[in-house]
């Protein structure tokens, strides 16, 4: 595997688990922790956005690190 997908690999789970901490923060959890939206919990449209748009962003780095690597 090239080392430049190792990398994006590596930048893509970093960048989702920051999202995912985001969201534990931000949204209790029911009994079979999965995320409660009941109280209908309100999240800052711009922290989401900034973190969906980074996440967002290494996927499509990853993407064209798998098309260059794999000759897609």
């Amino acid at each position: 595997m090239s080392e430049n997908v190792k990398k994006e690999i590596e930048n893509l789970t970093k960048t989702r688990e920051e999202f995912y901490d985001f969201l534990d923060a931000n949204i209790k959890k029911d009994s079979n922790d999965i995320y409660d939206f009941s109280d209908n919990p309100t999240l800052d449209a711009k922290s989401v956005y900034e973190l969906f748009y980074k996440l967002n962003y290494q996927a499509r780095k990853l993407r064209g690190s798998l098309y260059q690597t794999y000759n897609i």
